[in-house]
């Protein structure tokens, strides 16, 4: 099949594969589009089952940073890559380097940062074999870790999705379920039970469910359980697609408010979430923290008081969405892609067709 005839491809600029045979890498890098800027979006590491479902996830992953990019105000593109490879078992410094040098084979169309399976250290070691790396500036906050900026940022977008839908903004007692409690995980359930909130906590790891239980007092459920849960709000905080005709059918909450990247399986299953009652904070809106932060660190005057009220003008944002979507009858999912193609007129530069170093574009 081309990749031009790809369900997820919407005219990226481009696309290039790499292998490296010494250290095993096996990677994708997928460039959305350029109008604003350089793209940028972390580099991600997952055991995917196979390579198509690697290039379906990088393509949706790009996509969305274009549009997360546009609605935080930033001067940057959509990009992402993926390792196709267990983080916790096959990641080494050899891999992380060849990944530095695929990176340089694109001459600064795509910066690289920290995702899912990848870390600060990560990108570390990645830099020493490219310059186009970021998150990791030693001035931020967190030593460049942009995951406790995300959460923060879906801790504001939660709290506009609470006032829209119930009219408060007091947590207390609010029962929340999280899918997904790793680093951004983790750190938005801290927020939410120092505002008040019960916590339901399920993850693809023990230990992750362990230290929830511990350090939280969240109470455990298993992987299927927590789309039934008669709870509040449900915050997907770990994979994409986990919003679909199955689970949309199960959920028994008001609202669906995470850090997770596109949640959506497919684009109708906004209007069906609509259809049940259920309001929707779209997920490159609320989850646009770690971007904003990368991006000052990027800038080179990083300044936290800075940072933070950037980040909270999610909230700003995510209200915007929510009203007008009221006033139009349509899904906040489309309100927010007309916004955000309104930034970054939706339209994209032809792409190289041919790169060096063994890799494809397209």
């Amino acid at each position: 099949m081309s990749i031009f005839s790809h369900s997820a491809y919407d005219k990226h600029e481009q696309v290039a594969f790499y292998q490296d045979a010494k250290s095993g890498l096996k990677a994708i890098i997928a460039v959305h589009n350029t109008n604003l800027g350089p793209s940028l979006g972390g580099c991600r590491m997952w055991p995917y089952a196979d390579d198509g479902e690697a290039l379906n996830d990088v393509l949706r992953l790009s996509r969305g940073m274009t549009y997360k990019s546009a609605m935080a105000g930033l001067k940057l593109g959509g990009g992402k890559s993926v390792i196709i490879g267990d983080p916790r078992k096959e990641k080494t410094p050899e891999l992380l380097r060849a990944m530095g040098e695929f990176i340089n084979t694109l001459g600064g169309r795509y910066i690289t940062a920290e995702d899912s399976g990848t870390s600060v250290a990560d990108m570390s070691v990645i830099g020493e074999t490219t310059e186009y790396v970021s998150g990791l500036f030693a001035g931020s906050e967190f030593g460049g870790d942009p995951s406790p900026s995300t959460a923060y940022g879906v801790f504001v977008g939660l709290k506009a999705a609470v006032e829209h839908r119930w009219g408060k903004t007091d947590l207390t007692g609010l029962k929340v379920s999280i899918q997904g409690v790793g680093n951004v995980g983790f750190r938005l359930g801290k927020l939410l039970k120092d505002a008040g909130a019960e916590l339901f906590v399920t993850d693809i790891f023990q230990d992750n469910i362990d230290r929830a239980v511990t350090e939280l007092g969240a109470i455990a459920v298993t992987a299927d359980e927590i789309f039934d849960l008669d709870v509040d709000l449900f915050a997907p905080c770990a994979m994409g697609a986990i919003l679909n005709d199955d689970t949309i059918s199960r959920l028994k909450v008001g609202a669906v408010a995470g850090a997770a990247n596109n949640q959506l399986a497919e684009e109708r299953h906004a209007a069906a979430l609509r259809e049940k009652g259920i309001l929707y904070a779209p997920d490159y809106v609320i989850n646009a923290g770690g971007i904003i932060d990368v991006y000052y660190q990027q800038k080179g005057d990083y300044d936290a008081a800075e940072v933070k009220a950037h980040i909270e003008e999610i909230g700003s944002t995510m209200k915007e969405v929510f009203v007008r979507a009221d006033e139009t009858g349509e899904t906040t999912a489309h309100v927010a892609d007309r916004i955000a193609e309104e930034r970054f007129g939706h339209h994209s530069v032809t792409g190289d067709t041919e790169n060096k170093s063994g890799t494809v574009a397209a």
